[in-house]
């Protein structure tokens, strides 16, 4: 598609902060109202608009499409995305070790064991670890605690936690990423041990390689979009200015 309009504004309306196309706001795919509760996330979607060149590149609209799921998806059903993300605690990967006495159970626990104290101390709770895949069940005052700690979440955050919450298979992990200055580059790679221990063990394939290289940066998009969500990311502007 070749690009439409010529100049890119922000505006704030009842709704939140909109981004404007030649003076006219954007929709998402299902009809409804673009408006975003920062500044700081309308500049960085309305930067996306301003860098597209003669023609549009719809892959590069990274943080739109989440705004646009945290509208269309998220917002009709709020309770229904905190179910979902509340059922990756009762088994969460960091939970799930390798067989007692292995060198793969010795990295877990050094690496994966503080980052689930971290979160037993920042929510109150306990969990369960396990050796092997046969399931237990973390304890109903753990899901509780954690489940009233997604109340506090509004649309935006909580789709910028679902995405990374499925990409580490892990709340822990996902919930940790929200923080600010998190260590992403950390928690990204406790996300992957596993596979990168075998890659370590039998050799890099390029397939996964590349998956993994998109999942990252899918990862590290949605922990951004948190933070502007936050406001507490002012990225800097387009080569193409935008007024506001």
């Amino acid at each position: 598609m070749k690009r439409f309009y010529r100049t890119v504004h922000l505006d704030q309306s009842a709704q939140g902060w909109r981004v404007l196309l030649d003076a006219r706001a954007i929709k998402t795919p299902a009809g409804a109202a673009q408006a975003v509760p920062t500044r700081a996330l309308a500049q960085a979607l309305a930067a996306e608009w301003a860098d597209q060149g003669d023609v549009i590149d719809p892959a590069r609209f990274v943080l739109r499409d989440l705004a646009d799921y945290a509208i269309d998806a998220i917002t009709p059903d709020p309770a229904a995305a905190r179910a979902t993300l509340a059922g990756f605690a009762e088994t969460d990967t960091l939970c799930y070790r390798a067989d007692a006495d292995t060198a793969l159970a010795a990295h877990q626990l050094s690496l994966w064991d503080p980052l689930v104290i971290a979160a037993e101390t920042r929510f109150g709770v306990k969990f369960e670890r396990v050796a092997g895949v046969i399931h237990r069940a973390q304890p109903d005052q753990t899901l509780a605690r954690l489940r009233a700690k997604l109340d506090d979440f509004d649309p935006f955050t909580l789709a910028a936690l679902h995405v990374l919450t499925s990409l580490s298979a892990s709340l822990i992990l996902g919930l940790a990423a929200l923080e600010p200055a998190a260590p992403l580059a950390e928690l990204w790679h406790a996300a992957n041990l596993e596979e990168l221990w075998q890659a370590d063990l039998w050799g890099k394939e390029p397939a996964a390689e590349a998956r993994r290289a998109r999942r990252h940066a899918d990862f590290l998009t949605a922990a951004r979009f948190a933070a502007l969500v936050r406001g507490d990311d002012y990225p800097i502007q387009s080569a193409t200015a935008f007024a506001t």
